[in-house]
């Protein structure tokens, strides 16, 4: 049974090192609420080991606003998991999250919640860049999304985010998921009920700089591949498979020039830059085991997946964790 709560929308900030951004996302999403005729909400910021003044705002915030409650980790433990323990304590009939740094403009919350009036139980945003970005990042993203559809059990559409509302019986459904590796962007779409796109456009960054650098952009690719489907194992076979049939016709050519012929069979160039590359090869494979073992490795231990040190929802009324 899923247990209906007083509070009608929920609203999940993950923030590290956001001391900029809080107050004002706070005001904003709080003017939208209110334009919604929200009957009773509670914003949640988790505060992600940050570094700089972005807790003490909150809880400037806190002291005086009832419906603004915070959950303050241990030390930096990653965004997906900020999300899960945002999901884990909120208590509202539906839960939606969203960055910290306004790039996820908060007037859409207001058709988030229409949506969801009429029947929606996920409602997930896609990104559509208008502005000029970055070739990189551009083909990166691209990337990225061309090859996790080809890898992973069920589609992922370009562009999404962590910007969504889920129904209260998503988020149940979600927080029975111990996953130590958690990429929340794939797993939602796997879980079925009725979901609806919303597309938007980003805002640009009220305050302070990204915290995604490239190695934690590509750390963040290959972990959401990799937990969203066990296919880059069946791909490391078909690849080896692949190349052991081309040493075998290469082998056989060599047979024939040295049996048939009287052609010098060409050796240093060809042989070492065969084995350099087999040899590259190989190692790519091993590390695609390697990620795989380790995240079992991870898993068996069962340890928490974040730690809090200090939780201001009310204990009567939160969820267990």
């Amino acid at each position: 049974m899923n247990r209906l709560t007083p509070i009608e929308i929920s609203i999940v900030i993950p923030t590290y090192n956001e001391e900029g951004n809080v107050q004002v996302l706070a005001a904003q999403l709080q003017e939208v609420l209110a334009a919604q005729n929200v009957a009773s909400y509670e914003i949640i910021f988790i505060d992600d080991g940050s570094t700089d003044q972005t807790l003490s705002n909150i809880q400037a915030l806190q002291t005086t606003q009832n419906q603004i409650h915070y959950i303050q980790f241990s030390r930096n433990f990653g965004h997906q998991y900020a999300l899960k323990a945002g999901l884990d304590h909120a208590r509202g009939n539906a839960v939606i999250s969203l960055d910290a740094d306004l790039q996820h403009p908060p007037a859409l919350v207001a058709t988030m919640i229409q949506l969801w009036r009429e029947g929606a139980q996920v409602v997930y945003t896609r990104r559509q860049d208008k502005q000029q970005i970055g070739f990189f990042k551009n083909l990166s993203a691209k990337s990225f999304y061309w090859l996790a559809n080809r890898l992973s059990e069920v589609p992922i559409e370009e562009g999404t985010a962590d910007f969504r509302l889920l129904d209260r019986k998503v988020v149940d459904t979600i927080k029975n998921f111990k996953e130590s590796h958690l990429f929340l962007r794939g797993l939602i779409p796997t879980l079925g009920f009725k979901q609806v796109a919303l597309d938007y456009q980003p805002a640009a960054r009220f305050s302070g700089k990204t915290k995604y650098s490239l190695a934690k952009m590509f750390h963040f690719a290959i972990n959401g591949i990799t937990s969203s489907s066990a296919k880059p194992l069946y791909f490391a076979i078909y690849l080896g498979l692949f190349f052991a049939l081309l040493a075998f016709l290469y082998g056989c050519y060599a047979i024939y020039i040295a049996v048939f012929t009287d052609a010098a069979i060409t050796g240093w160039t060809s042989l070492i830059a065969s084995v350099l590359f087999i040899g590259g090869i190989q190692m790519i494979l091993i590390g695609i085991v390697g990620i795989y073992l380790g995240k079992l490795f991870v898993q068996s231990k069962q340890r928490p997946t974040y730690i809090i040190q200090a939780l201001t929802i009310p204990s009567d009324l939160a969820n267990d964790a």
